[in-house]
């Protein structure tokens, strides 16, 4: 999620499409359905996280139950995402936490995909404690005392050293800079997924223990754990340009859709419709409480934010 994934091993992660008859693997093969001309069916990229799935999830329903489409989801990781768009193997991708490289080699050099405006919804990584741990020792969240804290934030995975949780390894996180050049006495340990993280939390969270993690808004995990963020030195443009050299804050990112350019071009009301998609972070939280949280099926969870929320959807459509 997010500044991530912009190494080469992520690039050669599987492309997987995701039907009723089991996994396809994509990574050598074009899709059968993305950029078919005068073809009826949408091919959309969703990425491992809720908020993305509650996008695709509402995109979908919308797509199949009022204009007509067949559609055809591949989950794939961010940046072979982009490499898939590139090549005509899926058609959209709904939301993209920036990838300047990217954005500068497919948009501006070859023109093999085009911008789709702006999801509705801002982003933000940051480092986070639970609220009721910021509540007893309010001077946690300025990063120059994290080192106070660091033995209360030790775990039998941080080696001696405090805690600070992330997610999945194959996501690119500016962590492990971030505790070496701002000289804090804490290990950055991986969960192994989204999914992992917030069990971790959830855990720490019913236990009433502290813990310092990366984590992201929107994301529908706030609501049910509150969480404080950890002020760390105030992001400028260009501070984050050296990986290596990174000892500031992440930036807020305005979420954004991409389209393969032919796509865009002569992909009719498809198309129209996606570049109309933009909705709010409460919307996308009440979808992502509803599939992770209710265990809801995604396409359940579209159809009841679709059928309270007409006046909103509405706009979309051609």
């Amino acid at each position: 999620m997010r500044v991530r994934v912009t190494t080469a091993v992520a690039s050669a992660a599987a492309l997987t499409l995701l039907t009723g008859c089991g996994a396809a693997d994509m990574t050598k093969q074009a899709s059968p359905f993305a950029n078919a001309q005068g073809a009826r069916t949408v091919t959309l990229s969703v990425q491992s996280w809720v908020g993305a799935q509650a996008n695709v999830a509402v995109a979908q329903y919308l797509l199949e139950h009022e204009l007509g489409y067949r559609v055809d989801t591949v989950q794939v990781d961010e940046v072979p995402a982009w490499d898939a768009l590139s090549q005509g193997r899926v058609d959209a991708i709904l939301e993209d936490w920036g990838h300047p490289e990217q954005e500068q080699r497919y948009v501006e050099d070859k023109k093999t995909i085009a911008a789709g405006g702006g999801l509705g919804v801002t982003g933000h990584i940051g480092w986070f404690v639970p609220t009721y741990f910021a509540k007893k020792h309010p001077d946690v969240t300025d990063w120059k005392n994290l080192n106070k804290y660091a033995d209360l934030l030790r775990t039998a995975e941080s080696g001696g050293k405090g805690q600070l949780l992330d997610g999945s390894p194959s996501y690119v996180t500016n962590d492990k800079a971030l505790v070496k050049n701002l000289n804090l006495d804490y290990q950055v340990v991986f969960a192994g997924s989204e999914a992992a993280q917030i069990t971790q939390m959830q855990q720490f969270a019913k236990e009433k223990k502290p813990f310092l993690s990366y984590w992201y808004t929107p994301q529908w995990l706030m609501e049910k754990v509150p969480m404080t963020e950890v002020k760390l030195p105030p992001y400028e443009e260009g501070c984050d340009a050296d990986p290596a050299e990174v000892d500031c804050a992440y930036p807020v990112t305005p979420l954004q859709k991409y389209l393969n350019a032919d796509f865009a071009k002569n992909g009719g009301d498809a198309a129209e419709f996606l570049k109309n998609f933009t909705w709010t972070t409460e919307d996308q939280n009440e979808v992502s409480l509803m599939i992770a949280e209710k265990k809801m099926r995604p396409q359940v969870a579209a159809e009841k934010w679709v059928e309270s929320h007409k006046s909103v959807w509405k706009k979309w459509l051609p």
